[in-house]
Order: structure tokens, then C-alpha cells, then sequence
């Protein structure tokens, strides 16, 4: 009998990715070659399906039809020519596009990304999308086993969380949207940076050192207030915080103390950091709707993951080495 394919649905941000690696970063009124161009679809939410859909389609070559994924991705495109080149994309890595706008003139959110050779560190000049307005499509969002939500585009963020059987939501940074999508989260993961705005412990004195970042971190999961919070920071270990309450798709399990640790994460040389967050989430997607797994162990796949996606340069080319 075959396995029934598990389906995920990713709802946010999509964009084109122009991204070029550089031997140096360029001055002020300064031009510099660049060593490769890629263009990509990109985004937090559409990094994070492509990742998924590659992991799935690792798990269907080695086990057999059934063990895989349906990808979904909700998002906000239009009909720019340049949104063919995010349709394009992530249909050639197993991405089943929604597109919420499909009418829409507008050129699709810009990314152009600059990747430094010797570190492998990079910043993004990105208009994302604040000034569109996206409602869920007409037809309403596809039924999933897990839903991850980027924040972007807030009305369907919104319905999407309200919808989901199981929510996983990358808080990449501070959004009032938030406060109406974490109490619907089962699981919230962000970086070290993300500042949620009653977190911040006050300090008590005029030029008092800023709170180290063991108790920020637990600042953080204390204000998400979701049943599992997962802090990630680079090259240090990946910090977890599981509250007392359940799931929503546990509702009948009992309480039990709340529980917090770490997981360390593969130490590898840097070649490009752009998405690696990305493929973070998309991965842990994968290990929470697999559910053999728990957190730390999922959170240890996803940085296995990431790990791959950094130790390789350009935005799709470390697909090919996932397991």
C-alpha cells in the first residue's frame, strides 16, 4: 500500500533574488566585479518550500513513492513579467504556486543580495512587500497537515493561522501581526535577534549591562507564549523552550513542567549565508509533519540542514548534496 504524501503549506513573502558574490564589498560611489550572478525565487516562506520539497523528494528516491511531500506555497506575484521568473523557479524544484494576486501589475518584491567570498556573509537591499494588500484567494488556502507562516502579507498570514491544523511560524523579526498568529502557533522559531516588544528586561540602573543572552532568549520564549519556542544563532547552539501547554492538535494531553536546552549545530565552514535561516524552517517543517522526532531532535535535523546550505555558494546549487 502507498504512503500517503504528506502536505505542507508555506504561506508569505515570494521574491526575485538577485544574488552575486564578491570578492570585496564596494565603497561609497564604488563599482566592483562580481565573481557569479544567480536569480532565484526567493523569500523566506518560498526558501523554506523549496527546502521542503527537495527533502521530500530525497525521502521519495531512497523509500519509494508516498514518502514525500505536497508543497504548497501561498503568496503574493502578480502578472510582471518578472514574476515568471519566481513561477519558473520554484516549479522546477517540485513548488506548487497559489498565487493570491495573480492579476496584480506591480513587479513582484526585488531582493538584490550580496554575498562576500571570504566569509560568506551577506546583505540584502529588499523592498519586501509592507505596501500590497493580500487576502486569502478566493477559493480559500488548501488543507495541510502543517502550515508554516512568514509574516508577510498579513491578511493571509492571519487566515492562515487561523486555519491550520498544526502552525509553525518564522518570526523573523518583529511584526504586529504576530500578536493575532502566536496564540494559533504550536511552534515559533526565530533568531537571536528578534525582539519581541514586551520582552526586553528592563534595566535597572542608569548604563546597567544589557541582560545576557541565555535570559533574553528566555525573555523571548516567555513573551511568544507558544507551546514550543526554538531561538536560533548562527554557529552557537540552537536554544529551545517547550511550555507547559500542549499542542492544539494535543489538547487532551496532560500538562507537564515546562522544559528548555540546547542543541548544537554542525560546525562547517561558511561559503554563503543567504537563505540558511530559510532552509532552517523549511527542515523543520519537514521533521515536525514527519513526527518521529522530538524538538531537539527535529531542531538538530534542520540545523544538518542548514549546515549543507551554508557550506555551498549560490541559492539552489546545495540541493543537490542534501541527503
Amino acid at each position: 500500500m502507498t504512503a500517503r504524501r504528506r502536505r505542507l503549506l508555506f504561506v508569505g513573502l515570494a521574491t526575485v533574488d538577485l544574488v552575486q558574490r564578491v570578492q570585496r564589498l564596494p565603497g561609497t560611489d564604488e563599482k566592483v566585479q562580481s565573481d557569479s550572478v544567480d536569480v532565484a525565487a526567493g523569500g523566506p516562506a518560498a526558501n523554506a518550500a523549496v527546502t521542503a520539497a527537495a527533502l521530500g523528494a530525497s525521502l521519495e528516491a531512497a523509500l519509494g513513492p508516498g514518502h514525500g511531500f505536497e508543497i504548497t506555497l501561498v503568496s503574493a506575484v502578480g502578472a510582471h513579467p518578472l514574476g515568471d521568473l519566481i513561477r519558473a523557479d520554484l516549479a522546477a524544484h517540485g513548488v506548487t504556486l497559489i498565487d493570491a494576486t495573480p492579476d496584480a501589475p506591480d513587479p513582484p518584491p526585488v531582493s538584490a543580495v550580496t554575498v562576500l567570498a571570504s566569509t560568506g556573509e551577506r546583505t540584502i537591499v529588499s523592498r519586501n512587500a509592507g505596501d500590497r494588500t493580500v487576502n486569502p484567494p478566493p477559493e480559500g488556502l488548501p488543507d495541510a497537515d502543517l502550515t508554516l507562516v512568514d509574516g508577510h502579507h498579513p491578511a493571509l498570514a492571519s487566515a492562515a493561522a487561523r486555519s491550520a491544523k498544526r502552525l509553525l511560524v518564522d518570526a523573523g523579526s518583529w511584526r504586529p501581526i504576530f500578536a493575532d498568529i502566536f496564540p494559533n502557533a504550536d511552534v515559533v522559531a526565530c533568531s537571536g535577534d528578534f525582539r519581541h516588544p514586551s520582552a526586553e528586561p528592563a534595566r535597572p540602573t542608569t548604563g546597567a549591562p544589557a541582560p545576557d543572552q541565555a535570559r533574553r532568549d528566555a525573555a523571548t520564549a516567555s513573551a511568544i507564549a507558544a507551546p514550543h519556542v526554538v531561538i536560533t544563532h548562527g554557529a552557537a547552539p540552537v536554544r529551545w523552550f517547550s511550555a507547559s501547554r500542549p499542542e492544539r492538535t494535543a489538547q487532551a494531553a496532560p500538562t507537564r513542567p515546562p522544559r528548555a536546552g540546547e542543541v548544537t549545530v554542525p560546525h562547517v565552514t561558511a561559503v554563503d549565508t543567504a537563505g540558511a535561516g530559510d532552509a532552517f524552517h523549511g527542515a523543520l517543517a519537514v521533521a515536525l509533519v514527519q513526527g518521529d522526532r522530538d524538538l531537539p531532535a527535529a531542531i538538530a535535523y534542520a540545523s544538518e540542514i542548514a549546515a549543507i546550505r551554508v557550506s555551498h555558494a549560490g541559492p539552489r546549487a546545495w540541493l543537490s548534496h542534501l541527503p
